[in-house]
Parts: C-alpha cells; structure tokens; sequence
C-alpha cells in the first residue's frame, strides 16, 4: 500500500473520479483521452495505492467497492480546488486592499504619482501606495526582495533583467516668474538666456552643470548657474521670489500659478519616462491592472 503523498500521480485521482462517474474502462479513457490500456493501468496503480480492488466487473461495468465510493467526495474536492488553485484569481479594483509600492523621483511624483493617484482613489480606494525614492543601484535587488513593486526610471537607468514600458517623451522648457523682466520678451533669445542667473536641479548636490551647459558648450556659450539644489519641489517656489530662471521638464512647468512657460533659445535633448516592474509581480491580475492605471494616466496627460 502506498501511503506517501509524494508518489501519489494527481492524474490517477482525475482517472478515478473519471471511473467513478463512468462505471466504464472503456467511457472513462474516452472521457481523459488515453487509451483503454492506459486506464487499465492507472486502476492497477489505484488498487496499489488504496490497497483496495477498488472496481468489480459485472455484466453492465464495473462496480465501485465501499471504499472507493467513500473516496469520491473527497477526490472531487480535491479536484475542484486544484482547479481553483490552478486558474488565475480574478481581481477586483474596487474591493481590492493591498499596498503598492513605487520607487521615483520628485519629478515623477508629480509628472505620474499624482494624476495616477486621483484615478487610483476613484477606482481603487482600499489600495494603499507607498513611495520611496529611487536609488539606482539598488532597484532590482529592492523588486526581488519585495521592497519595490514598480520603478519609474529611464530606459538607460534601467537594468536588463527587468520587465519596462515607456510612459511618455518629455521635453524641457524655461520657467520663470510672470512679471520677471525677460517674460515681456516673445522669444527669449539666446544671450538673454545666458545673461540670466540660473537655478539648476541636481540630485547628486552640489553640482553646477547639467546637459543645458553641455548644449551651450556646442554652440559657444555658456550660462551662469547661481543655485544647485536637490529637488524639483522646491524650485518653484525660488522662481517665485528671485528673478532666477530654470529649464525643467514641461511637466513639471504645466499649472504653476505665477510662473510663465518660455521655450528654451537651443535645442535640448529630452528623455522618455518609463516603469519598471520584476518578473516577481509580471503576472499577478492585481499589478498588471495598476500597471495599466499607471499607462493610462501618463499617456493622457
């Protein structure tokens, strides 16, 4: 008798509960689409199994013994809920509660986290979002761990082992304060431009030098950059109160009361925002639908 549930064959359960149901070798190949030996053999290792003949053979079939019409309950239970278990769990936004975990930089908290979350709450309110902020070399070993769910990154910055998507192209604009006395200007040229003090963003500190001072070079000329900080989110609020100027991503522009739109004097390279996800969370029904939130609400913007 074999008692060990690590050489019990699932597929034998599925050939008896198809004998069971049946009363046929015969109808019960036909129905797992094997051959009637094959079942034949199936029922022998069953017998085995069970220590039970499990089936007599009468004139019209077999016929089950008390024992193995005391398992067909129990295997049809099993049965259903490895089927359960095998099929993918359906998901539902509005009765959901799980916390999401997104790794991003202030610019993409405003840029994506925030038009993403006003769709999030609406849809979804009893999901909870986490955000940390992204450091680089730690991004996949975070998602394999669990630490990160998803990254807003760029395709560059993301490593290779990692599933990725686009969100949008950004572009850089100027930004400075409305009644700042270049604003009058139609067109801001390219010595205003370099004649102004400049607010630059670096989120290493301290660095006075960023891909528009690498543009300038081209061209030859350079601007004077006055204030290095860390962080998008208090910029604006610098514009505001000096006559600094800064060229930012347009996104990150849109809907600054006080502030005033100019395009830049030269051309600058943009980038492409993208998300990062692990194969971890690739296929689960839950963060595959804030996944497309996420696509949705950056590509509407």
């Amino acid at each position: 008798m074999t008692t060990d549930i690590r050489t019990l064959d699932l597929n034998l359960l599925k050939a008896l509960d198809a004998l069971l149901d049946e009363r046929s070798v015969t109808r019960a190949a036909d129905r797992l689409a094997l051959t009637q030996p094959a079942v034949s053999g199936m029922l022998t290792r069953l017998r085995d199994c069970f220590d039970d003949p499990l089936f007599t053979r009468t004139q019209r079939g077999i016929v089950p013994t008390v024992r193995a019409l005391e398992l067909a309950a129990p295997i049809k239970q099993i049965l259903s809920e490895v089927n359960v278990l095998l099929q993918p769990k359906a998901f539902d936004p509005s009765r959901a509660e799980m916390t999401f975990t997104l790794a991003a930089t202030d610019y993409a908290l405003r840029a994506v986290v925030v038009p993403f979350m006003a769709a999030l709450r609406q849809q979804a309110p009893g999901i909870r979002v986490s955000v940390l902020p992204v450091v680089y070399d730690q991004v996949k070993l975070q998602m394999e761990r669990g630490e990160v769910d998803v990254a807003l990154l760029t395709p560059d910055s993301t490593p290779a082992e990692l599933h990725s998507r686009a969100l949008f192209d950004e572009e850089y604009v100027c930004l400075i304060r409305e009644d700042h006395p270049a604003a009058t200007e139609e067109r801001l040229s390219l010595e205003t431009f370099c004649s102004l003090d400049h607010a630059l963003v670096s989120y290493q500190g301290g660095h006075f030098h960023g891909v528009t001072d690498d543009a300038l070079a081209t061209l030859g000329y350079k601007r004077r950059v006055t204030l290095s900080v860390s962080s998008f989110l208090v910029l604006p609020e610098i514009l505001r109160v000096s006559d600094l100027i800064a060229v930012v991503p347009r996104r990150l522009a849109v809907n600054m009361q006080g502030l005033k739109i100019m395009n830049p004097p030269l051309t600058l390279a943009g980038f492409t925002k993208s998300v990062a996800w692990h194969e971890r969370t690739h296929r689960d029904a839950g963060y595959r639908w804030l996944r497309n939130v996420l696509f949705t609400t950056s590509a509407i913007q």
